[in-house]
């Protein structure tokens, strides 16, 4: 007997959801229903309702689990709002996929795991970094044993005056934090997800707030200086219970040469590697090699992601390449005890 087609609901009609998540659903017309989508700004929902061809628009999105007969939503708000609308959502009966971070606590992301389990529901977070054709293949070399054990490795993502001038990025109470909770927790996840996602032991990190409090050029727009309450750049160091190591290094601006790096960097026994843009290094016959692909799928890692998901689903089963809960609670523990580690200027234990 064939499924039916599965119908999205989204909370939260902005930039991540016009641009990777509604667009990816609709190129899967034969698998899903674009249901209802909910804003707080009913406006914008409306809006978002003719453009993209939805059925319903709700301001209120428990009325929209309530009445709109969903099996599937994408929480695409704020980071401050991950938790609740992922635990109503799960707790109506509904499968939820919800951007990344996973939320702003641990305690949080410990109760979304919970309430997964509860309702024996497919809970995933929207690491898309993962998706890309280079993590893919890299991930091939190390479960293949190509790189023997993978004990060091580095997290970048180091951006020269890209504070983004829109949006709440740069407001600490919705978000929870700056760059290292918004672009270097994209490089940490597909770096733990190379290396088989070790469970950490000990963390310690430093943020800094020297640019983006003041006037000055933004490549990705004015940023509001004046109001701007998270940190400009992050440090870190996570000690895995295995003996692995990993450094995160995180800015929204900083002086460094490149507008943008986003980059992994790992070092194994046998063999090493940089993800972006993907080059292996290994000691093959007695010479030190340096390999790079000739060609690589060209996917868009969004529409991999919402393909798989929507799979998962109908198959009852989450899929390994995307973030599960329990990942996603690893994640949310090296994050908030990097800032933890901030404040208090020692090490915390995990």
């Amino acid at each position: 007997m064939a499924i039916e087609k599965l119908r999205v609901g989204i909370v939260g009609s902005g930039g991540i959801a016009q641009a990777a998540h509604i667009p990816n659903y609709q190129k899967l017309e034969d698998d899903v229903v674009l249901a209802a989508v909910s804003d707080v700004a009913i406006e914008r929902a409306e809006e978002v309702k003719e453009k993209f061809g939805f059925e319903e628009a709700y301001s209120d999105y428990e009325e929209m689990f309530a009445k709109a007969n969903l099996d599937v939503v994408s929480v695409c708000t704020p980071n401050k709002f991950h938790a609740p609308i992922a635990i109503a959502a799960l707790r109506a009966g509904l499968h939820v996929l919800c951007e990344k971070p996973p939320a702003m606590t641990v305690k949080e992301a410990e109760q979304m795991k919970a309430a997964a389990e509860e309702a024996g529901k497919l809970l995933a977070f929207g690491f898309h970094f993962r998706m890309q054709p280079q993590t893919q293949l890299l991930k091939k070399y190390i479960t293949n044993g190509d790189f023997g054990r993978v004990y060091a490795g580095n997290a970048i993502a180091l951006r020269r005056r890209g504070i983004p001038g829109w949006g709440v990025f740069t407001n600490k109470e919705l978000q929870g934090g700056g760059p290292l909770i918004d672009i270097g927790v994209h490089m940490l996840d597909t770096a733990l997800y190379l290396m088989g996602y070790p469970e950490p032991s000990v963390v310690m990190g430093a943020t800094y707030s020297e640019i983006g409090s003041r006037q000055g050029p933004g490549l990705l727009g004015q940023w509001d200086w004046e109001n701007f309450t998270v940190e400009d750049m992050a440090r870190g160091m996570i000690r895995f219970k295995d003996g692995a190591s990993l450094v995160v290094d995180s800015s929204f601006a900083a002086n460094v040469e490149q507008r943008e790096v986003m980059n992994v960097k790992l070092m194994g026994a046998h063999g090493g590697a940089d993800l972006f843009p993907l080059k292996i290094y290994q000691e093959k016959h007695g010479a030190l090699t340096d390999t790079s692909p000739a060609y690589l799928d060209s996917l868009n890692p969004y529409e991999r992601q919402i393909k798989l998901y929507v799979e998962s689903v109908k198959n009852g089963k989450l899929s390994a390449e995307l973030c599960s809960p329990e990942q996603g609670l690893i994640v949310q523990k090296i994050i908030n005890g990097l800032y933890q580690s901030d404040e208090t200027g020692v090490p915390v234990q995990l």
